[in-house]
């Protein structure tokens, strides 16, 4: 039985919360704990990445664990979430984002109130992006075809191999990119460069989406409208 608007809700707000919190989180801890940026980054890495498999596995059954507008806007755009529930959903993980990097500051006795100087710009940066939503929805949508049993572990493995093949470090989610931009930690992202960041990210994801449709063959008369999703 499908669950309720105001449930599948709560879930996007929760979900995204103790995503961003883990992200913010795991690396505050990894820059009090080492100097070494290749260390920090692998202990924001793993923490995110196992977060994932967690959150996906637990509220995919009752939001689709979606947890990123992007992977909303696809799902829209298949007619698998219902227009009108787009919007309530986008703001459910924003607000849900913000929460969570308040969260984390909060537990690292940090000023709630924050903005980022951490620059994130440049052609890369936004190619980075596209790849990584890229990567991110084909994962999702290739796991929902053929093992969606395994989608919540596709989702946190895709997920940390991408925080180290891509040069923006894989936020592929917008939801996460605006909640990062009011953190001046580890994982922050000025926010003038966010709109370059969101926009990159919608763009990878429809682009995976259209490729999606014709490489597996998606033409399924079964399709669960709350199927479980992904970060990111």
């Amino acid at each position: 039985m499908k669950a309720s608007l105001s449930r599948r809700l709560a879930a996007e707000l929760l979900g995204t919360g103790i995503l961003v919190a883990t992200v913010v989180g795991s690396g505050t801890m990894a820059d009090m704990r080492t100097t070494d940026d290749a260390l920090a980054l692998l202990a924001n890495t793993l923490p995110t990445g196992a977060i994932l498999v967690v959150l996906v596995m637990i509220l995919g059954p009752i939001s689709g664990a979606h947890l990123n507008p992007a992977v909303s806007v696809v799902f829209a755009a298949r007619r698998e979430l219902a227009a009108r529930e787009l919007g309530p959903y986008v703001i459910a993980q924003v607000l849900g984002g913000i929460l969570g990097a308040w969260l984390a500051h909060l537990m690292f006795e940090l000023p709630l109130l924050q903005v980022s100087e951490t620059a994130r710009t440049g052609q890369g940066q936004w190619i980075a992006e596209f790849v990584a939503s890229f990567g991110l929805l084909l994962t999702i949508l290739g796991g929902l075809r053929y093992r969606i049993e395994a989608v919540p572990m596709l989702v946190g493995l895709y997920i940390t191999a991408a925080y180290w093949f891509t040069a923006s470090t894989s936020f592929a989610n917008p939801a996460v990119a605006v909640a990062r931009s009011l953190t001046d930690t580890f994982a922050g992202i000025r926010p003038a460069d966010l709109p370059a960041f969101v926009v990159a990210e919608v763009a990878g994801a429809l682009a995976a989406a259209m490729l999606a449709g014709w490489l597996f063959d998606d033409r399924r008369s079964d399709k669960n409208p709350i199927a479980p999703t992904g970060r990111p």
